[in-house]
């Protein structure tokens, strides 16, 4: 069953160009996803039509079973939450507590339930101890937990990373990979990683490979991110763990396993 389904969208910024041509997804309820490809590929643009942000020239958006329309636009905002490229852009409240109350406060929930779903949803994503600090004194990967903590909280059905960890470094990076990795094991909800790292992706349920606005392919991720042609064509790179695959086989030694945990203990 499909949690939001996208038929044959386009959109163009200058209504010349198109960001998006005759673009189609399904997105599986409860799988992460991951859309991938390079800087104007036109995987950040659909994460902004999906909410409304912005408008299709033609094409159908469904979410949840409403189509998105200005009669349902609220409604399908409340049921997903957005997570942003840059932390430093995310942060309202001067402290992390006050950051995660905000957004409760605009959805008008009881102050007397506040605490308790701050402080659920900050141990979620392990930064219990850190809700009095200002968000200034947080490293990259934190600050992305937090914004994360704070969609969280709305209790959406569909979580949408929008290059969460394109701007974090290395450690950072992995924070957040692990941490969405956890939060996709531990519940129902549909994630969306809007990404150009290919490692991510390669952990996903389903990728889509996009590149000059239209979907290349699609499909298991050990599968599409096999085609080292097709990711080389349009600049990315295949998995570590494939590489460690096909140099194994260079030297005589051929393991079905796809993980770099499957072939160790191959071995």
């Amino acid at each position: 069953m499909s949690i939001i389904e996208i038929k044959n969208i386009s959109f163009s910024y200058n209504n010349t160009d198109l960001a998006l041509s005759n673009v189609s997804l399904s997105i599986p309820q409860g799988k992460y996803v991951t859309i991938v490809g390079h800087n104007g590929s036109g995987k950040s643009t659909i994460a902004k039509c999906i909410i409304g942000l912005l408008q299709t020239s033609h094409g159908e958006i469904i979410v949840d079973g409403l189509p998105l329309n200005l009669e349902n636009v609220d409604e399908i905002r409340s049921k997903v939450g957005l997570v942003f490229q840059n932390p430093d852009n995310q942060f309202i409240g001067s402290t992390v507590r006050d950051d995660i109350a905000f957004g409760l406060e605009n959805h008008r929930v009881d102050p007397k339930e506040m605490d308790g779903i701050i402080e659920r949803f900050a141990s979620a994503v392990g930064m219990s101890d850190y809700l009095n600090f200002e968000p200034t004194k947080l490293s990259g990967g934190q600050k992305q937990r937090v914004a994360i903590a704070g969609a969280l909280s709305m209790a959406p059905q569909i979580l949408i990373l929008d290059e969460a960890t394109s701007m974090l470094d290395p450690k950072g990076k992995a924070e957040v990979n692990d941490l969405v990795k956890q939060l996709h094991e531990q519940t129902n909800m549909t994630i969306i990683s809007i990404t150009h790292d290919i490692e991510e992706a390669y952990q996903s349920d389903v990728v889509y490979v996009m590149n000059e606005g239209q979907v290349l392919d699609y499909g298991h991720p050990h599968e599409v991110l096999a085609q080292e042609a097709l990711l080389k064509s349009i600049k990315l790179d295949i998995p570590f763990a494939l590489k460690f695959k096909y140099a194994l086989k260079s030297v005589g030694i051929d393991v079905p396993q796809t993980t770099l945990e499957g072939m160790v203990e191959h071995l």
